[in-house]
């Protein structure tokens, strides 16, 4: 299974830190790139072992306990066909299991400013009031004051 995060009309895709809760965004390419060995979360300055979204991870939950009640009931409906004759045990399958909905993926937040990082000239979407007092590069972890 795969799931595609949306990006917003500049390009830019939704990262959530794990430990401070704030919202970022970077683009694909700058998150993918081999010359980034770790993401930084411009607000808390640490690394996060994760930056999915809630609703990613919501997504993905629902799309894993479909799949996986498909295969249980595919299984069992196997077994009911295997034991029709000659066996002592009658097994009945009475009906497939209720899918829950799978609502795609915004990519909501859209109060955040496009930031050049003179230190990677790379850009990132942070708050406005991080643009100001300074925030930690998501590409390299240095601390930047005034961002442009």
């Amino acid at each position: 299974m795969s799931i595609s995060v949306p990006t917003d009309d500049e390009g830019y895709v939704l990262l959530k830190c794990e430990h401070c809760g704030n919202f970022f965004k970077g683009t694909p390419d700058d998150l993918q790139d081999d010359g980034v060995l770790h993401v930084f979360c411009p607000s808390c300055g640490l690394i996060s072992d994760s930056y999915i979204t809630d609703d990613v991870l919501e997504l993905a939950i629902k799309m894993a306990t479909n799949y996986a009640n498909d295969i249980i009931y595919d299984a069992f409906k196997n077994l009911e066909r295997h034991n029709r004759m000659n066996s002592m045990i009658k097994f009945k399958v009475e009906k497939k299991p209720h899918h829950e909905t799978e609502d795609p993926i915004r990519s909501g937040i859209e109060a955040l400013e496009i930031c050049t990082f003179p230190c990677c000239k790379r850009t990132a979407k942070i708050k406005s009031l991080l643009k100001m007092t300074g925030a930690y590069c998501p590409f390299c972890g240095v601390k930047n004051y005034e961002v442009e």
